[in-house]
């Protein structure tokens, strides 16, 4: 764990020195955590093709600023337009089944009308004979037969109807399928043009004109052209000190010599196994002029300042927790601490003489 002290003035310096020897002095201390430093642009994202193909043109240049909407790539790939048209011709021969002049749902209609005409005629034929029957007119076979011929037609007619209401629903879910491949076919021929999903400006073009591309691969990298974010990895050991909006103190590397303020806006929960890291993002106070993708530096996050605190340079200590002096070393109970400078809690008056241990 690495801590750094950016307030000038809470130096080692602070305590009186005299061959080695000095006393303890009271300052205000500064807790901080070091961290890492990268500035990145506001909303920065990869743009992607939904479509793989090749790059027919390119419509911008690295630099450019750019609108939403605004078109970037275009791409040409002949597959979704036959996938189109074989849709089409798939939707139209479903229509025709459906409602055209010869239908399946009309053959099945003829078959019900002859069918209807035929348990009509059966009926008639039935209940003619079961009178004559009640009459004991005519013989018990002709009976069974003339029941039984009703019986079938009526059975028949009953059977086309149903197959008649399943043939529509069915080629009802089929129009309704056929439209919706048909409708996401024509979604895909109109997504060959990448466009921008932001205002903002172009930081790259991975790829040139007449590459093949996928899916998978970034054709552009978009981001803000003003807001920058900044992005500061906190060490797992570190993370649990850093809140939202406390004080962040950062020198990069392409302002040598200067500070600059920002606060805490954002911590992501996901660490990085490979670094073991946490990323926080803060906004700055005052930004530099001129900011680009990439900038790196250092920072120190203000997580704590003890105001009036008896303090010793850490440089001072004897196994951790003491100090010596002319009565020989003194056990110290010590609190808060930066990288050169610790709190004494107790043990240690303010006027009593330490000494520098031998070297």
């Amino acid at each position: 764990m690495r801590y750094t002290l950016l307030l000038l003035g809470f130096l080692i310096a602070s305590c009186s020195k005299d061959d080695g020897k000095i006393t303890p002095k009271r300052i205000d201390l500064v807790e901080s955590v070091y961290t890492s430093v990268t500035i990145q642009p506001d909303s920065l994202y990869d743009a992607h093709s939904v479509v793989g193909g090749i790059i027919e043109k390119i419509f911008v240049e690295e630099g450019d600023s750019v609108t939403t909407g605004q078109a970037l790539i275009q791409i040409i790939n002949s597959a979704p337009k036959l996938n189109s048209e074989n849709a089409r011709l798939s939707l139209q021969l479903a229509r025709e089944n459906y409602s055209g002049g010869a239908t399946i749902l009309s053959g099945i209609e003829d078959e019900i009308l002859a069918a209807n005409l035929r348990f009509k005629n059966d009926s008639i034929n039935f209940f003619r004979q079961k009178n004559l029957w009640d009459q004991n007119i005519g013989s018990k076979a002709e009976y069974d037969t003339k029941k039984l011929n009703y019986e079938l037609s009526s059975n028949a007619l009953k059977l086309l109807k149903s197959r008649y209401d399943r043939t529509k629903r069915e080629l009802e879910t089929a129009v309704r399928q056929a439209e919706n491949n048909y409708r996401s076919t024509l979604i895909n021929t109109t997504d060959f043009t990448v466009k921008s999903k932001i205002n903002g400006l172009v930081y790259a073009l991975p790829k040139n004109q007449g590459e093949l591309v996928t899916t998978l691969e970034p054709l552009a990298v978009i981001g803000s052209s003003t807001d920058f974010v900044i992005e500061l990895l906190v060490d797992e050991v570190d993370i649990v000190k850093i809140v939202e909006g406390q004080r962040v103190l950062i020198t990069l590397d392409a302002y040598s010599g200067e500070v600059f303020e920002a606060k805490i806006s954002k911590i992501l929960p996901n660490k990085d196994r490979r670094n073991q890291t946490f990323t926080v993002e803060a906004l700055f106070e005052d930004p530099p002029i001129v900011l680009y993708p990439g900038l790196s530096g250092e920072a120190n996050i203000i997580t704590n300042i003890k105001r009036d605190v008896l303090t010793i340079p850490k440089s001072y200590l004897v196994n951790s927790n003491q100090v010596k002096t002319v009565d020989g070393l003194i056990t110290l109970e010590l609190g808060a601490e930066n990288l050169d400078t610790v709190e004494v809690i107790s043990g240690l008056e303010e006027g009593t003489i330490i000494y520098l241990p031998d070297q």
